[in-house]
């Protein structure tokens, strides 16, 4: 999959594709849907299948000092578009300039000039253009004009509720990981680098991979039962484990974050990208009366997660 990060180094073989326009936030099942549309125009018209998505999101640039509510970091959002089989990832930078293009502006100078679109594929919510003034209705008026398709595709529900990000952080919130994934179509997973913690851990038997969750909606804090995969190094491959998230209240005040213990696992991880799966919330964080309870626990929080994974 090729990114492409403005509109200054698209080259000929990037346009000309059919693309799906939005956040993707999670990149949950109704967002595949609007994939998916894209998909069946592109082999129509024997073009590539494109996603087009904006870095950072719209509303940290807007509310920079509002609450995480990210479901993932690009990075995580380009490996799982790139799974869906995505050619072309149009993740634009979106700063004073693409804020300031009025909705007629963006359809003409980005989809028609820059990018040449055959076929536009966009939620029947989607809204564009300085202001948020732009429909998806006046998208297809302006693709009628400038000579590209759109489809305007419905929103995505069951009879748990409709399939968004909003229902999918009150999920997570809420520790229900499964019900995430449910509306996800694949588990929740936070990427990034493993960074040193403070190494209790590896003191009490149990050494973790530590991580940052920094910028993101932040889950129940406690404990999970987990799918690792390590996607770079010597370790590369896909284990199972037990993480807690949280600040850890055995040991004073600290910043939020991830440790995961890799079963049966022997090696150097630091400064390795990891993808951890929440697949099982397991229980809240505990301030234990000491070490030997707190180790105790954490063999039977083990215990508990090994069996669910050996079940799936």
């Amino acid at each position: 999959m090729r990114i492409i990060r403005d509109t200054q180094f698209v080259d000929e073989t990037d346009r000309g594709a059919s693309v799906a326009i939005g956040n993707f936030d999670g990149v949950h099942l109704g967002h595949q849907s609007v994939i998916d549309i894209a998909r069946a125009n592109a082999q129509r018209l024997n073009c590539p299948l494109g996603v087009m998505t904006f870095e950072p999101h719209p509303r940290q640039y807007f509310a920079p000092q509002s609450p995480a509510f990210r479901l993932m970091n690009a990075d995580a959002r380009a490996h799982r578009l790139e799974k869906l089989g995505v050619e072309k990832l149009y993740e634009l930078n979106f700063g004073a300039a693409l804020s300031e293009l009025s909705a007629e502006a963006f359809a003409h100078q980005v989809i028609h000039q820059a990018l040449g679109l055959r076929h536009v594929v966009v939620g029947a919510d989607f809204c564009f253009g300085k202001g948020r003034s732009g429909s998806a209705e006046d998208l297809k008026a302006f693709g009628q004009t400038l000579g590209f398709d759109v489809t305007i595709a419905q929103l995505v529900a069951d009879a748990q509720g409709e399939f968004s990000s909003t229902n999918i952080r009150k999920a997570l919130s809420d520790g229900r990981p499964r019900d995430a994934a449910h509306m996800l179509g694949h588990w929740h997973r936070i990427e990034g680098e493993v960074i040193r913690g403070d190494q209790r851990g590896r003191d009490l038997g149990f050494p973790t991979a530590n991580m940052s969750i920094a910028g993101l909606h932040l889950p129940k804090f406690g404990v999970y039962a987990v799918k690792v995969d390590v996607l770079t190094g010597p370790h590369a491959g896909e284990y199972d484990g037990a993480a807690s998230m949280g600040v850890r209240p055995m040991f004073g005040e600290n910043q939020p974050n991830l440790e995961t213990f890799i079963f049966d696992f022997k090696g150097d991880l630091y400064g390795e990208n990891l993808s951890i799966a929440l697949v099982d919330y397991l229980r809240p964080e505990e301030k234990f009366d000491g070490l030997d309870a707190l180790i105790e626990q954490m063999n039977a929080d083990c215990q508990t997660a090994r069996k669910i994974l050996e079940s799936l």
